[in-house]
């Protein structure tokens, strides 16, 4: 898109998608389930998940079949948190869950409320993989 890339998204309820299409008309969005979604194994530079993987009931195969949609060298990208809600992964589970899949996990935290609109007290990082 503005980058040069295209980009597929995914979501598991239309009216999602449906907004996702209005944003980004020039984007392929699809409804279809996270945890095996049916998108073109060994076509993604990129694969990026924003507050998902924490909500699967098997979050390691779901990460395996991301994992699968990459290219040679390309990157997981994660978002998620561990939030004062007691949901979510901290950035430990998150960097376990990877490193089951893959080889390398990086993790940035993300404090600052310039990312979230608003001060934030829980746990929000950044994990990524690129082997």
């Amino acid at each position: 898109m503005d980058e040069g890339y295209d980009v597929d998204g995914l979501d598991l309820s239309p009216a999602m998608i449906e907004r996702a299409r209005t944003k980004v008309p020039e984007a392929t969005f699809v409804v279809g389930d996270a945890a095996a979604p049916s998108l073109t194994r060994g076509a993604y530079d990129v694969v990026l998940c924003r507050h998902v993987l924490w909500a699967l009931p098997d979050p390691v195969a779901a990460l395996a079949r991301w994992v699968a949609l990459l290219r040679p060298g390309g990157a997981v990208v994660l978002v998620e948190g561990s939030w004062t809600t007691g949901a979510g992964l901290t950035a430990d589970e998150t960097v376990r869950i990877v490193r089951s899949v893959r080889a390398e996990a990086t993790v940035q935290h993300l404090p600052d409320a310039v990312y979230w609109g608003k001060e934030v007290a829980d746990e929000r990082y950044l994990v990524v993989s690129r082997r």
